[in-house]
């Protein structure tokens, strides 16, 4: 196909390609995306909140008084929120680290629909993106704390 090819030449001449490539399942057009949508003005994303605020992957906290309401963020960068919870919902099918947050940690398993549970892993794959756009280091599993942490609490016998 003409457009992939065009696709992956633009992304062969980035200076970024090695980070948004070396994501898991990302591929050639996922991580031309993603690094369209993020974009490579660092300063633009000081924080990895600020990212997944714009991305519209942390809920929307509204307080008054003694009430306080969490709901969907709305006003988001639409096409940053679908690229990102696009390449989290695929990474949890070759990633130990996602498919635990997609499916036990922190969002099926306390009974959020996937929707909520994708956008819930793209906040946490949004800290490591941001973490390796801005020190310019290409993802690795094996430097992958959280990931390291879980596989080697896999390989323990049960007690």
């Amino acid at each position: 196909n003409a457009l992939e090819t065009q696709i992956a030449d633009t992304l062969a001449q980035h200076p970024d390609r090695d980070i948004f490539t070396s994501l898991p399942r990302a591929g050639t057009v996922r991580a031309a995306r993603l690094l369209a949508e993020i974009g490579d003005a660092r300063g633009r994303f000081p924080t990895p909140a600020s990212l997944a605020g714009l991305a519209g992957v942390t809920p929307s906290t509204r307080q008054s008084g003694q009430v306080r309401v969490v709901t969907f963020r709305w006003a988001v960068d639409k096409q940053l929120r679908g690229a990102v919870c696009d390449f989290a919902a695929d990474s949890r099918h070759t990633n130990p680290w996602a498919a635990h947050l997609y499916n036990h940690a922190r969002a099926r398993a306390r009974g959020h629909r996937h929707p909520h549970a994708v956008r819930i892993l793209a906040r946490a794959w949004l800290a490591v993106i941001w973490k390796c756009w801005t020190t310019n280091t290409p993802y690795d599993p094996n430097r992958h704390r959280a990931l390291q942490t879980l596989l080697h609490q896999d390989q323990q016998p049960e007690g």
